[in-house]
């Protein structure tokens, strides 16, 4: 099937799915300045999961959470290593991470495409 005819043949699930998946990616892009919408993209896409299974983005719902999770583990291991200077390095490592998963996402579904395609 082409990316046109994937455009015009979007059940309403599927749109669902792709509307609450860009607000998470939404979210999360704005959290990384501003740290509280990194948080509520999270709980988004956590709380919105289980109306995406089946649809052509579920894996989008998987990106974001593993996105959030590796991140704010990453981040907690950067902020005790600060004090070896190391943990400057992990943070800004996890940032760039974060926004090149981000972005990818976001390119992805904004392509009509699964995130692992």
């Amino acid at each position: 099937m082409s990316d046109l005819e994937r455009t015009i043949c979007l059940s309403n699930e599927d749109d669902a799915a792709k509307t609450n998946a860009l607000i998470a990616y939404a979210f999360m892009g704005i959290g990384l300045f501003t740290g509280i919408f990194w948080i509520i993209g999270a709980i988004w896409a956590m709380v919105k999961k289980d109306d995406a299974i089946g649809t052509l983005f579920e894996d989008h719902y998987s990106n974001i959470i593993k996105i959030f999770w590796w991140g704010l583990l990453l981040s907690i291991i950067g902020a005790f290593l600060i004090f070896f200077i190391i943990g400057y390095f992990i943070l800004l490592a996890v940032w760039f991470w974060s926004v090149y998963k981000l972005i990818k996402g976001f390119a992805k579904i904004t392509s009509n495409k699964p995130y692992n395609s």
